[in-house]
């Protein structure tokens, strides 16, 4: 019999376009993040991200957070979830205001950080994320923790994630149909970034695809934080339709075909190799085709060629062209594919790899592959639970300031003066 859930127990819950994966953690002694159970569930009511059938998507949600459940050996109620579908928009929000010299105290941070929190214009999108990354001081950027310290300006940088209302009122009502609270929804690049990037990678400027089934999100991370990120409307599930497609066979035999013998480079030994190819039709007795191992593999290479193409136009409209020192990290279900960090290397003319899920302890193998990232880094992003600008409440008249009169028009003034 579950037992009721523990204190500091954290459930993450990643609903993607072809799984529905659950992830129940607890932090240890030492701060880590121990995993006690998972569970996983054939997605079938979500298309491209955005979830199309409410009924098939709260009964997976359901099956998954059920099973990890049972692994755990306790009930949860509330779940972070993520958001993976296109839409989403990355801006970095800079406000700065004038202190006179004095020291900064924490009152004039959490003066600051509501000023901020006022000055976010979203456009009648849906904020997701309202983060302080990093403080100004007399212009000198990358300060972690201001006070203390004499400054005539302090400013602020802070991440702004929007997307379109909708979809995420979607989800939310699906997750919460399944009975189950919703502590936050993610962006799924914000998760992932935490799962597959070290700290330094993202200070030296690197850029995270993630490829899943329906959609493959970009995002470019610069001097720590995540400067823009976009979505291409492709992903691994299109690979294995253009197999099905091609050689007239069911989904569920060429997504075989594609993860046992598929590949993204080619060898002379491909030509020779066969693969045998089941029917469309299961009441079909006749014998189904054979087919060459190059043959697959040059049907996967056309869809690749063409998201390659899409994912270059991508990371140069996100500032990301010089290709000096600058590594792209594939992550998500299509970066299992055999090869595809040495074709991607080729084709973008940039150093890959493949990022897998770090900093959690007793993680299954069967969910420690780049499929599984957004859901660790969820659990991660949990655990270090961030500070939001969107939990503080407003301000309430004038901005309070110590040692010069002029200051307090100035914040105000800086609010409208601050822009993306």
């Amino acid at each position: 019999m579950a037992k009721n859930a523990p204190e500091g127990l954290i459930t993450a819950l990643d609903i993607g376009s072809s799984k529905v994966s659950a992830l129940i953690a607890q932090k240890g002694d030492g701060g880590e993040l121990v995993v006690l159970g998972t569970g996983q569930r054939e997605s079938r009511g979500v298309q491209r991200g955005y979830i199309a059938d409410m009924a098939a998507t709260e009964v997976a949600v359901r099956e998954a957070v059920e099973q990890a459940e049972r692994i755990a050996g306790t009930n949860i109620e509330d779940v972070w979830v993520s958001f993976s579908a296109g839409g989403l928009d990355s801006n970095i929000l800079r406000l700065e205001v004038d202190l006179g010299g004095h020291r900064v105290e924490q009152s004039d941070i959490d003066d600051l950080l509501r000023a901020g929190r006022e000055a976010i214009n979203p456009g009648g999108r849906m904020v997701l994320h309202a983060q302080p990354t990093r403080y100004t001081l007399d212009g000198l950027a990358g300060v972690k923790q201001p006070r203390g310290l004499h400054a005539e300006r302090l400013g602020v940088d802070i991440h702004v994630v929007s997307t379109e209302g909708a979809p995420v009122r979607n989800l939310d009502l699906c997750v919460r149909s399944a009975h189950l609270e919703v502590k936050s929804i993610i962006a799924a690049p914000v998760a992932t970034g935490l799962a597959c990037l070290s700290e330094e990678e993202r200070e030296l400027g690197v850029a995270l695809v993630e490829i899943g089934a329906g959609v493959t999100n970009v995002s470019v991370y610069k001097d720590g934080v995540l400067t823009g990120l976009s979505s291409i409307g492709s992903g691994s599930a299109d690979i294995t339709d253009d197999i099905a497609s091609a050689f007239g066979t069911r989904r569920g035999q060429a997504e075989r075909m594609k993860c046992f013998y598929g590949s993204a480079n080619m060898t002379p030994r491909d030509n020779h190799d066969m693969i045998d190819v089941a029917p469309a039709n299961p009441e079909d007795e006749s014998e189904g085709a054979r087919i060459t191992r190059a043959a697959l593999i040059a049907v996967i290479r056309q869809r690749l060629d063409r998201l390659m193409v899409e994912i270059g136009k991508e990371l140069t409209r996100l500032n990301f062209a010089d290709p000096v020192g600058r590594q792209i990290v594939l992550t998500g279900g299509g970066a299992e594919l055999k090869g595809i960090a040495d074709y991607a290397q080729q084709a973008l003319g940039r150093s890959v790899r493949v990022g897998r899920p770090r900093g959690l302890t007793a993680l299954p193998e069967a969910h420690a592959g780049p499929a599984f990232a957004t859901l660790a880094g969820l659990a991660t992003f949990a655990a270090a639970d961030p500070v939001d600008l969107r939990a503080l409440e407003p301000s309430r008249g004038q901005l309070v300031v110590r040692s010069n009169p002029k200051a307090m028009i100035q914040r105000m003034m800086a609010a409208f003066r601050a822009n993306y």
